[in-house]
């Protein structure tokens, strides 16, 4: 593809008219082998996808370009970004958590690119429903994310199925992650965008009398005005007390760790990212990988154990030219690492009480794509069942066999006693509430 039609699709379909420095210089790099280190938020995606698809023929070739990324949430977001940037070509993603047959149906006819996670694509290529034998071009996306989960034979595997590799692009968040041994160790092009910062990032310290924090959180949490907040911990143990605690405090929040199936991990991003909840617990799987817009603030309920998770949690907010605050909650337990740092301090008055519910609903649907449900059909089926207007209808999701759909709170009930037997597409649909 030619540049200009890459940027004409990105602006189009994605929203993004002006390219950052670092999406220029990718772009524009004519390097087989490039080293990228940025934070999360910087806008890396779109830097490595310009310079791929820069490389791809015309499509119906076979597999040209494949992207690895660490998790299914990130596969996911970056197939949607090659879906809107590669007009014309087929995309398709690989990952655990969804039917393997699925999986096998879409590979034919071959994809022209494929976005997947390290163990479900080796098991493709270990059942022979995929072959990489003439893709020239691949990414390693969050390269050192993947070594840390224990990924790296897999991509050993993988690499080495590539006998027609011309091109690498790989991404990390520093560019002193140490190169894997599968690939030459020469030649590499580095642009290193790692120590970027955010002029718009407030960082605040607040001090918990407890050694548990869990009140003060409540009390900041009720004092911040209302908007969406993700909170980290360092455990997934910490993360289940937090959210309990919160729960029973009243708050409204989802939880996120890697001991939660991939399912209910999705569900508790969409309800996050829809408005349904204004506030997320969870681990550093969080911190990196997830694209959602508008985060407001970022809690360290715990210090980050690196220099990097304090990077990529901070980097949560205050994306793309937006305001955003990180907050530090300390006790006289903590030892505060030099990598921690804040321009003022914030004391939360107690509160007995608050109200943080969301005047956002979200509705599930038992269907998807697979039943051939789209976007569309979802917002045909509530104006015309469900007495709502098209703008009141927010986020909608479509996966394969399910979709939700984000409405007015006020109206949840009345919704689904409404569309309760209705057809969608002729057929039956189950529409329930999906609560956090």
């Amino acid at each position: 593809m030619n540049e200009q039609e890459i940027l004409s699709n990105i602006s189009a379909r994605l929203g993004i008219t002006a390219l950052k420095p670092m999406q220029i210089e990718l772009a524009a790099s004519d390097s087989s082998k490039i080293r990228l280190a940025a934070p999360t938020g910087s806008g890396k995606t779109i830097a490595f996808v310009i310079n791929l698809l820069k490389h791809i023929a015309a499509p119906g070739k076979g597999v040209q370009a494949l992207i690895i990324a660490p998790s299914r949430e990130l596969a996911l977001q970056i197939n949607s970004v090659v879906k809107g940037a590669a007009v014309g070509y087929k995309v398709v993603a690989l990952y655990g958590g969804h039917k393997m047959e699925d999986e096998k149906n879409s590979l034919s006819p071959l994809p022209d690119i494929v976005v997947a996670t390290p163990g479900r694509l080796l098991d493709h290529l270990n059942r022979g429903t995929i072959s990489l034998s003439d893709t020239k071009s691949l990414v390693l996306d969050e390269y050192d994310k993947c070594v840390e989960l224990g990924f790296e034979a897999d991509m050993k595997k993988i690499v080495r199925k590539m006998p027609s590799l011309k091109q690498i692009v790989l991404t990390s968040a520093t560019i002193a992650s140490q190169l894997p041994d599968y690939l030459t160790q020469v030649g590499w092009q580095e642009i290193d965008y790692s120590k970027g910062t955010s002029l718009n990032l407030q960082k605040v310290h607040v001090e918990s009398p407890a050694a548990d924090k869990a009140q003060t959180l409540v009390d900041l949490l009720c004092a911040i005005p209302q908007k969406k907040i993700m909170t980290f911990v360092n455990h997934r143990e910490s993360a289940e007390r937090l959210y309990n605690y919160l729960k029973k405090s009243h708050i409204p929040a989802v939880l996120y760790h890697g001991g939660l199936e991939q399912h209910d991990r999705q569900m508790a991003v969409n309800l996050f990212e829809n408005g349904t909840v204004d506030i997320i617990v969870a681990t550093d799987l969080a911190a990196r990988g997830l694209d959602i817009e508008g985060v407001d603030a970022v809690i360290h309920y715990h210090l980050p154990p690196t220099a990097e998770n304090w990077v990529h949690r901070n980097g949560r907010t205050a994306r793309n030219g937006a305001d955003g605050t990180v907050y530090v909650i300390t006790s006289e337990a903590d030892s505060i690492p030099d990598y921690v740092e804040w321009d003022r301090d914030y004391f939360p008055p107690a509160v007995e009480k608050c109200d943080l519910n969301s005047d956002i609903a979200t509705l599930h649907f038992n269907v998807g794509r697979k039943e051939k449900v789209s976007k569309g059909d979802i917002v045909g089926f509530l104006i015309a069942n469900a007495a709502l207007d098209s703008v009141e209808i927010g986020k909608i999701n479509v996966w394969d066999h399910e979709a939700i759909a984000a409405v007015p709170a006020g109206k949840i009930r009345a919704i689904v006693k409404d569309v309760e037997g209705q057809k969608l597409k002729n057929k039956k649909v189950r529409v329930t509430q999906l609560r956090p």
